[in-house]
């Protein structure tokens, strides 16, 4: 039983882990793409 919880948190952990690396790449991305498109002076 205990090893079982055991690998459910490791597996709930990494899935964390890289759920917020994707976030970060996203957010940069998008800064990345406002910094270089050339504004809207409509």
């Amino acid at each position: 039983m205990f090893k079982k919880l055991l690998i459910l948190v490791g597996v709930v952990g990494v899935a964390a882990v890289v759920a917020k690396k994707i976030k970060a790449s996203n957010d940069e991305r998008a800064l990345w793409h406002e910094a270089t498109t050339a504004p809207d002076l409509r």
